[in-house]
C-alpha cells in the first residue's frame, strides 16, 4: 500500500489522462460533468465509487480534486491479499509482549489513517483502487464506517472519522480475471460515477499533451488505439496509454532510422511494441494480437497509400466505451421419474442428401460414405468456425454409422479445445480462518491464548496462529435445453458450454464435479453432480441429442436443486443454457428453492428473439445471476469467464 499526501499526489504517475510532459500540474481534458458530480458528492459528504475501463482518468480526476481541496489522500491498492488487519491496522506484537495492549502499541492501517486525517483530526480521503479485487470479508469492515462514521477495534476502542473523511473507490467492471461482485451492502452506501472512453479529439489532445507528439503520428496512434476497442475478435482494447506509448515509440523509431516522415514498416513495428501486450483476444478466437493489429493498420493505412487515412472520417456507430455493463455413485440413466427424456425421439438421424443440403462444405469434409477428412474439416474450421461446428454437430447424428462415430470422436476433441476458458478463482468469495504456523497475518490474541510461556521464553514458529484465506467451495449444475429444433450451431454451442463448465471445475482450486442435465419435456442426467466423467464422452453424448416438444424448465431446476443439495459446498449455482421460454410445467421462478444463483447463457445463433431476451434476463435477475447472449462459438468462452470467474 502507498500513502499519498496532497503534496505527493502529483500527475507524474498518471500520464494517461493528460499530465504534461514535464510532470507539472495535471490539466484534465474533458470529464467536465464527471468532475462536477464528483466534487459535489464529496462536498456533501457522500462516498463514491468510480467505474470505468483502464485509462479513462479515474485516478487522475481524483488526484486533481484532492489537490484543489488541500486534502490528504491515503492510497490503497486493492488485491486478494488485503485482509481486514492490513486495512485497519494492528498491534505491534513485541510491544504487546513487553507492555500489554496499549494504544501506543497500535499501528494505524490506511483506513484509520484516513479517518483520523492530519494532526487536526479533520479526516482525509481513502482511495481504494481496484475495489472489486478486494475480498468481501475485508470490504465488510467498511459498512459501519460508511454508515456511522466510526469503527470499533478490539482492545483499542472506537475510532471516529473526522468530518472530512470520504471513501472513494475505483474499479474496472469489465475485467473478469481475479474480480468479484461488490456486495449490495457496500453499493447501497455509495454514489456511482461512470467514466467511459473520451471522444477522438479529446484523446488526441491527451496524447499530444503527455507525449508532445502532434500531427500524423498522433492521429495514427490514437486511431489505431481506438480501433482495438471495436474489433470483433478483441475482448478488451487498449486505453489511451497505448496511444501515448505508440506516439513515443513511433517518433523515436523514425528518428533512429532517419525517416521523415515515418514509413509504414516503422509504424507496424511501433504498433506491435506499444499495443500487442495491451489488447486481449476474445476467448475461443485462434489468432494473435499481431494479426489483429496488422488488420487494423491495413484499414487505416492501406499498403498502396503514401500515408495513413484520417480515422476521424469514419466515426459512425462508435461507442464511448465497452458496453455496460441423487446419491453419489448412482449410474447414469438410473433415476426413474427424472430421467424422462424420450430416448426414441433422440434417435432421428440425417442422411447424406439432407446433410449436403444443409451444409455447403459437407462434400469436402465427407467425400465418401463412412469417411471424414480431418484436414478438410480443419480448413473449414479456419475459414468459418460457426459453419464448421454446425456441420460437425449434425454429422454426429448422421445415418452413416461410421461417419457418425468419427464425428462424435472429433467433436470431443474440437469442442473440448474451444471450451478451455480458464476462469480465475472468485477471490471475493474466500474467507479468513485461523491456521497454526501459516503464512497469513499474525492473530496475536489466539497466539497468546495458546502459547505456553513455561516451555519457551518467546513464541516459536509452531506457536504462531495466523489468519489466512480459505477457499469458498461452489457446486455447479449445467442445464441444457434440448427442446424444439436442437440442431446445428445450437448443439455446438451447448457442447462447448458443457466442456467449458467441466474444464473450469478441473482448473479451480476446490474441484467439485459439476452436474450436467439435458431437458425438454423431461429431464435427463448426462453427468451426476459430484461424479466424474471424461469431458470427451460427455460431449459425444451431448452432440447426439436432438429434442422435440415442450419445455419444462421448472422440472429441470428442481432436479438441479436436488442434486446440488448433496454437494459439500457453500454456494450452489445453476448455469442454464436456454431461451427460458417455458411451455409446460410450473413457472420456473417457483423452482429456485435451494439454488443460490442462476446464470443464463442465451443461445441466439440468428437474430435476437426479444421474448427470449426478456425471459432470460428476468430469470437471471430473479436468480441473482447474469444473463449472457451467445451467438457464435467465440462468445461462449468470455460468457463462461464472466459468470464462473
Amino acid at each position: 500500500m502507498t500513502v499519498l499526501s496532497t503534496s505527493q499526489a502529483t500527475s507524474q504517475d498518471r500520464p494517461a489522462s493528460g499530465s504534461s510532459p514535464n510532470g507539472g500540474p495535471v490539466t484534465i481534458v474533458g470529464l467536465r460533468r464527471e468532475r462536477e458530480v464528483l466534487t459535489v458528492a464529496l462536498a456533501t459528504g457522500r462516498h463514491v465509487v468510480l467505474e470505468g475501463p483502464p485509462g479513462t482518468g479515474k485516478s487522475t480526476l481524483l488526484h486533481a480534486i484532492a489537490r484543489e481541496g488541500g486534502q490528504r489522500m491515503v492510497f490503497v491498492e486493492g488485491n486478494a491479499e488485503l485482509t481486514p488487519a492490513r486495512l485497519i491496522g494492528s498491534f505491534d506484537p513485541s510491544q504487546v509482549l513487553a507492555e500489554g495492549y496499549r494504544p501506543d502499541a497500535f499501528t494505524d492501517g490506511p483506513l484509520l489513517m484516513a479517518m483520523r486525517g492530519d494532526d487536526s483530526g479533520a479526516g482525509g480521503l481513502l482511495y481504494l483502487e481496484e475495489m472489486n479485487r478486494i475480498p468481501e470479508e475485508t470490504l465488510n469492515v467498511l459498512i459501519t464506517v460508511l454508515t456511522e462514521g466510526e469503527i470499533t477495534v478490539p482492545r483499542l476502542g472506537t475510532v471516529s472519522a473526522g468530518p472530512g473523511f470520504r471513501l472513494i473507490a475505483a474499479m474496472n467492471p469489465f475485467d473478469a480475471i481475479g474480480t468479484a461482485r461488490v456486495s449490495q451492502a457496500i453499493a447501497d452506501r455509495m454514489c456511482r460515477v461512470v467514466l467511459g472512453y473520451q471522444d477522438e479529439p479529446a484523446e488526441r489532445q491527451i496524447t499530444g499533451a503527455v507525449s508532445g507528439v502532434q500531427g500524423r503520428a498522433n492521429e495514427l496512434a490514437v486511431g489505431l488505439t481506438r480501433a482495438t476497442r471495436e474489433h470483433r475478435d478483441v475482448r478488451m482494447g487498449s486505453s489511451v496509454r497505448g496511444a501515448i506509448d505508440l506516439a513515443h515509440v513511433l517518433t523515436g523509431l523514425a528518428g533512429l532510422r532517419g525517416e521523415e516522415p515515418f514509413g509504414r514498416e516503422t509504424a507496424r513495428d511501433a504498433t506491435y511494441a506499444a499495443l500487442s501486450g495491451r489488447i486481449r483476444i476474445a476467448d475461443g478466437v485462434d489468432r494473435t494480437p499481431e494479426s489483429v493489429l496488422d488488420e487494423l493498420l491495413e484499414r487505416l493505412w492501406p499498403p498502396d497509400a503514401d500515408e495513413p487515412t484520417d480515422s476521424s472520417e469514419d466515426e459512425s456507430g462508435k461507442a464511448d466505451g465497452p458496453p455496460p455493463s441423487g446419491a453419489p455413485g448412482q449410474e447414469q440413466g438410473q433415476n426413474p421419474g427424472r430421467d424422462r427424456a424420450q430416448s426414441g425421439r433422440n434417435e432421428r438421424t440425417l442422411g447424406r442428401a439432407e446433410l449436403g443440403a444443409r451444409h455447403d462444405g459437407f462434400d469436402d469434409v465427407s467425400p465418401e460414405l463412412g469417411e471424414l477428412d480431418d484436414a478438410a474439416f480443419d480448413a473449414a474450421m479456419a475459414e468459418d468456425p460457426e459453419a464448421a461446428a454446425a456441420l460437425l454437430a449434425d454429422l454426429a447424428v448422421a445415418t452413416d454409422a461410421a461417419l457418425r462415430a468419427q464425428a462424435r470422436r472429433l467433436a470431443g476433441r474440437v469442442f473440448i479445445r474451444l471450451g478451455r476458458v480458464g476462469p480465475a478463482k472468485a477471490r471475493g468469495t474466500r474467507r479468513l480462518g485461523p491456521r497454526r504456523g501459516g503464512d497469513g497475518d499474525l492473530d496475536l490474541d489466539r497466539t497468546l491464548d495458546t502459547w505456553q510461556p513455561a516451555h519457551s521464553a518467546r513464541p516459536g514458529v509452531d506457536d504462531m496462529v495466523t489468519r489466512d484465506w480459505t477457499a469458498h467451495r461452489r457446486a455447479i449444475c449445467l442445464l441444457v435445453d434440448i427442446s424444439g429444433s436442437m440442431q446445428g450451431l445450437a448443439v455446438a454451442l451447448a457442447a462447448v458450454s458443457a466442456a467449458g463448465v467441466v474444464l473450469a471445475s478441473e482448473n479451480s482450486g476446490t474441484r467439485l464435479e459439476p452436474g450436467v442435465l439435458a431437458f425438454g419435456s423431461g429431464v435427463r442426467t448426462l453427468q451426476r453432480q459430484g461424479v466424474g466423467r471424461s469431458p470427451e464422452s460427455l460431449v459425444a453424448e451431448l452432440v447426439a441429442l436432438r429434442g422435440h416438444g415442450t419445455t419444462d424448465l421448472a422440472a429441470a431446476l428442481r432436479e438441479a436443486s436436488v442434486q446440488l443439495s448433496a454437494a459439500p459446498a457453500q454456494e450452489r449455482t445453476v448455469v442454464l443454457l436456454s431461451d427460458c421460454i417455458h411451455t409446460a410445467g410450473d413457472d420456473p421462478v417457483t423452482a429456485l428453492g435451494g439454488i443460490d444463483r442462476v446464470h443464463v447463457l442465451l443461445p441466439q445463433p440468428g437474430e435476437p428473439d426479444p421474448e427470449a431476451v426478456r425471459a432470460s434476463s428476468a430469470l437471471a435477475a430473479r436468480g441473482g445471476g447474469l444473463c449472457q447472449t451467445v451467438s457464435r462459438l467465440g462468445d461462449v468462452g468470455p460468457a463462461l469467464t464472466r459468470i464462473l470467474g
